[in-house]
């Protein structure tokens, strides 16, 4: 099972940017997806989350009203919408997936997890 996230890269405050987490080998319509940072230095932080049926969905404070999760299941793929980035949203971002989990943020329920994309606001 293998998750891959892409979109990341270097933008200036206030910008946007769109993560994608991609799936092979498996369908992600029976699994919860997360998304999380982890900035140096710092501990990982759940940023949002969505649930296997598509329905639910959670923000982490620092990104309520900015950031927007998505699904797109005959894409095989679950997207982060980040608006109105902030230079502390720098951080590499990781997806990770649980199979017929409700959504969490936190990130000892999760099983599956990606490599990473990283994220830069400066200008």
């Amino acid at each position: 099972l293998q998750l891959v996230e892409s979109g990341g890269g270097l933008v200036q405050p206030g910008g946007s940017l769109r993560l994608s987490c991609a799936a092979s080998r498996f369908t992600l319509d029976y699994y919860a997806i997360g998304w999380f940072r982890q900035a140096p230095g710092k501990e990982r932080e759940g940023v949002s989350c969505i649930n296997s049926s598509r329905g639910s969905t959670n923000y982490a404070d620092s990104v309520k009203g900015r950031f927007t999760i998505s699904r797109d299941n005959a894409k095989n793929t679950v997207y982060l919408q980040m608006n109105s980035l902030k230079p502390e949203d720098k951080a590499v971002y990781y997806c990770a997936a649980d199979f017929g989990s409700a959504c969490t943020v936190v990130a000892d329920a999760y099983e599956y997890w990606g490599q990473g994309t990283q994220v830069t606001v400066s200008s």
